[in-house]
């Protein structure tokens, strides 16, 4: 499979009490088509994934699986887990739930050390659904695992049949083009850094899953239309938006400030989860302020 266009990495909607929401969802699968997002990855660092329990997350992969049914979008279950029953029992409910496909990040406390070792952790992982195609989530910022993830994919797909792709979320561009040349291109490699979307349209990726497609769609689809169109000087004048929104909100706090700016766009996704630490009011009516000065409102209206 090989997918285009913006995927999501929704938020996981929770009460004031910090308990899991999930009549929440339906608002956001509907936000989601609504602004022309293809798809979702679910359950992923946006989602806050390794702050949730598993039983939480198959609650979630539920939910989704029947809420991006309804509204068009594909599903992707995030199933990385520092465990490996839970791993596997989360890859089983995203089949039960018809996902499309599976991603999961390496694991954060006992890490592979190696490439064969991430092939064999993988391959016992997908090995309770071999036929839902998978992705490597590469977010080495976070899982602390960097490896040479073009070698993962020339190396993976003979202990890991179904290995679509990868999710990049990695800085390191010539490995970019480098995953985009193995067996000839064949492999679905979906840029994961928002601000920096033209240089993986350059680089040959036509998918892209990120966080701020959640309130952010309607800067980005310009980006892909112009550059499509060969008009770089629009796609950058859009880009540089989204490095404005980007770099506003993360100057409050990046998560728990995006799940604010949802709020502000009709779309309540409750607070973060701690330790992830909330905004102030006071806080959200600067971050709202300073929002309304760049004029993200009216670029996302």
């Amino acid at each position: 499979m090989k997918l285009t266009g913006l995927i999501a990495a929704p938020h996981t909607p929770c009460n004031a009490d910090y308990s899991l929401n999930t009549e929440a969802v339906a608002k956001q699968a509907w936000h989601l088509a609504d602004t022309g997002v293809k798809g979702v990855f679910v359950g992923g660092t946006t989602g806050e994934c390794h702050s949730y329990s598993t039983a939480e997350r198959i609650e979630l992969f539920k939910t989704w699986g029947s809420e991006a049914k309804a509204n068009g979008l594909v599903n992707i279950a995030h199933v990385g887990h520092n465990n490996l029953p839970d791993a596997q029992a989360l890859v089983k409910t995203a089949q039960a739930s018809e996902a499309d496909a599976i991603g999961a990040m390496a694991p954060s406390f006992f890490k592979p050390g190696s490439v064969d070792e991430l092939i064999d952790w993988f391959a016992l992982i997908t090995k309770a659904a071999p036929e839902l195609p998978f992705y490597f989530y590469d977010i080495p910022s976070m899982t602390g695992v960097s490896l040479d993830t073009a070698d993962f994919l020339r190396r993976g797909r003979e202990r890991i049949p179904s290995l679509a792709g990868v999710k990049f979320t990695n800085p390191d561009q010539e490995l970019l083009k480098e995953c985009m040349q193995v067996e000839d291109g064949s492999f679905d490699i979906l840029f994961g850094t928002d601000e920096k979307l033209i240089e993986g349209l350059e680089i040959g990726c036509r998918g892209a899953v990120g966080s701020s497609y959640n309130f952010a769609a309607k800067i980005y689809h310009p980006i892909l239309k112009a550059y499509e169109q060969g008009d770089l000087e629009t796609a950058n004048l859009w880009q540089d938006r989204s490095i404005q929104t980007i770099d506003t909100i993360t100057a409050h706090g990046y998560l728990p400030a995006t799940k604010a700016v949802m709020d502000m766009l009709g779309v309540a996704c409750g607070p973060a989860r701690p330790p992830l630490v909330n905004l102030t009011e006071t806080a959200k009516a600067s971050l709202k302020a300073e929002l309304e000065e760049i004029g993200f409102f009216d670029w996302v209206s």
